[in-house]
């Protein structure tokens, strides 16, 4: 009897699946990059329950007839090769027809396209892998792909899966590299109705669609890049020395308007910042490359991630030229003053001043002070500040730290506040005159959340309390919250059935008390973890950030000048690696160079 045998069609698809389909980004991926070869021009995005509930992915393309709408669902049936050349020459996003069949075999799929003009549209229906339910539709312009319940079939990928919150983190991000290289295509992103990514299309000005995906706050940031030589262009934006960020993911790379990673190029485009930013900061880049399709295999991964060229050293060296080439220039410094004032001449001395101190905390302790060189200079005009070598502090006006990740020692505690701009935000003067904005919620938050964080080190249950009150709630939260009272203990929240849908809240933690109790309960019942899960400062998590921001809502507008003082020292011992609902603590900081070339 034979030992081998040949797998069924399905099982072949379900193998398939877990290469290609890893997550519901990579569904989300797959059908958009399908919707962009079939000539898309609007696509949007719905999802459920993470991506895993349901994903719909609607666009405005050419659609497709009957027998391709079925033939589509067959494993490698593509529309973009014939031939074997046709392997070294792709200009389109998909091209091995694994996607559709894999996502298929494990889901609840359908299909509703139909080819322009057509007076009757078609569905195709496939349930896992089963045989596909063809049957008439109404017309329509393009094609709705659905997916639902996810790895339904499949338990032991669906065990795998994150939260709802992280698997729409990473949906946005596949979308966000989609969106960047086609700013003539508008997108749009929802889940459960509420926008999630939105940007219409701005296919004259690509620095609008770096911004909706980026941030608007890199958007002044930003200056264009571009080298043209034999074989290969390169184009795109580079952000100044100014705006850094703790990680290398807001590098970007495209070729042929397909996002790769490259460890060539990012140790290119690193290189070429080494001068420019301080240790352990990466720079903000989006890059187009465009390249002859025979000089680049796109054939090597098999979520087409990386690539290999035949000539490596020449598209190395052209990113690096492009992006030298633009950080030499220095155009973020503006135009130099034509005459002399003596408060820039301060903030120039003040510039002086921080490079010494800074070369001289860097000395071995024993150690002579360094002299002072032609760096410590302070600038005249028309002299730029000399860049920030690799491994040295920033400088005044120079590149600034990423304050909401891990602020220098004692950078609150410094703040002179000044005043309060629109009930919310805090106005401080910083060191050497800098303009700095903070987020009094999002300051309170941080506090609090600390403080949650040691109540639940210190593993002490809820303390009798004065405090107490009784609450009506809906079926739902009533039943979470009864299958919670454990983790809630474990917060120091003491709550006990009163009857029926009613709770006696007895006891909450310092810095609670202000808070309305029925939304603290209702946002509760959602932020528990379920049974089993070890109740520690991880599973948790979501719970403590829901209290700190409850926390934060009730006293952020009562602060006086003294609780304001000691919420700006209680940052500066504050741990910024939790996450916050509001984590933007730090909302603007602008240096007293960058106001007055503002002023100019």
């Amino acid at each position: 009897m034979a030992r081998i045998a040949r797998l069924r069609d399905d099982l072949i698809n379900k193998i398939a699946a877990g290469e290609v389909v890893e997550r519901p980004a990579s569904v989300v991926k797959e059908l958009v990059e399908n919707a962009l070869d079939a000539g898309a021009r609007t696509v949007q995005v719905a999802l459920e329950g993470g991506g895993l509930q349901r994903i719909v992915i609607s666009d405005d393309g050419h659609g497709m007839g009957r027998e391709d709408a079925v033939l589509c669902l067959e494993r490698h049936a593509t529309s973009k090769l014939r031939e074997l050349d046709d392997l070294h020459n792709l200009v389109s996003k998909g091209f091995r027809g694994e996607a559709l069949p894999a996502i298929a075999a494990v889901s609840r799929f359908s299909l509703h396209t139909a080819e322009p003009g057509a007076e009757v549209g078609t569905r195709v229906t496939v349930e896992g892998g089963a045989p596909p339910q063809v049957e008439d539709a109404p017309p329509r312009v393009g094609t709705v792909m659905t997916v639902e319940d996810l790895f339904y079939n499949t338990p032991a990928r669906l065990k795998f899966m994150r939260r709802g919150e992280t698997e729409l983190k990473h949906v946005e991000e596949a979308v966000i590299r989609i969106a960047l290289p086609h700013p003539e295509v508008s997108f749009l992103v929802e889940h459960g109705g509420l926008p999630l990514f939105t940007s219409p299309a701005c296919p004259d000005d690509p620095t609008e669609r770096i911004a909706a995906a980026l941030g608007a706050d890199v958007h002044p940031h930003l200056f264009p890049v571009e080298e043209r030589r034999l074989g290969v262009t390169v184009t795109g934006f580079v952000a100044s020395p100014e705006y850094t960020l703790p990680t290398a993911r807001g590098i970007y790379t495209f070729v042929n308007h397909r996002y790769v990673r490259d460890r060539g190029l990012i140790s290119s485009i690193q290189r070429a910042y080494q001068e420019y930013l301080p240790s352990g900061r990466q720079p903000l880049v989006v890059l187009f490359l465009d390249v002859d399709p025979h000089t680049v295999d796109v054939n090597v991964h098999p979520q087409k991630l990386e690539v290999r060229f035949s000539d490596s050293r020449g598209v190395y060296d052209a990113v690096l030229a492009a992006i030298v080439r633009t950080l030499r220039a220095a155009p973020w410094l503006g135009p130099a003053p034509q005459e002399a004032d003596p408060k820039r001449q301060a903030a120039h001395y003040a510039q002086a001043v921080e490079r010494f101190l800074t070369r001289a905390q860097e000395a071995t302790w024993g150690a002579p002070l360094p002299l002072p060189t032609a760096a410590d200079a302070p600038a005249t005009a028309g002299t730029p500040p000399p860049p920030v070598p690799m491994g040295r502090a920033p400088a005044f006006g120079q590149a600034l730290p990423m304050l909401n990740e891990a602020p220098p020692p004692g950078y609150f505690a410094a703040l002179k506040p000044m005043g309060l701009l629109g009930d919310r935000f805090q106005v401080c003067e910083g060191s050497g005159g800098t303009l700095v904005v903070l987020d009094r919620h999002a300051a309170l938050e941080r506090a609090r959340l600390m403080d949650f964080h040691h109540l639940l080190e210190e593993g002490k249950g809820p303390a009798p309390s004065l405090f107490g009150t009784t609450v009506d709630l809906p079926l739902p939260v009533a039943k979470a919250l009864m299958n919670g009272r454990d983790a809630l203990a474990r917060l120091a929240i003491d709550v006990e059935p009163f009857g029926g849908t009613s709770f006696a809240l007895k006891s909450v933690p310092p810095g609670l008390e202000g808070v309305d109790p029925r939304a603290l309960l209702e946002s509760l019942s959602h932020a528990l973890p379920p049974p089993g899960t070890a109740l520690d400062a991880v599973g948790l998590a979501e719970a403590l950030r829901v209290m700190a921001c409850h926390a934060a809502q009730a006293s952020a507008d009562k602060l006086t000048d003294a609780q304001l003082r000691a919420l700006l020292g209680e940052l500066d011992a504050a741990d910024f690696h939790p996450t916050c609902r509001h984590g933007t603590v730090v909302v603007l900081e602008m240096p007293l160079l960058e106001l007055e070339r503002r002023a100019r």
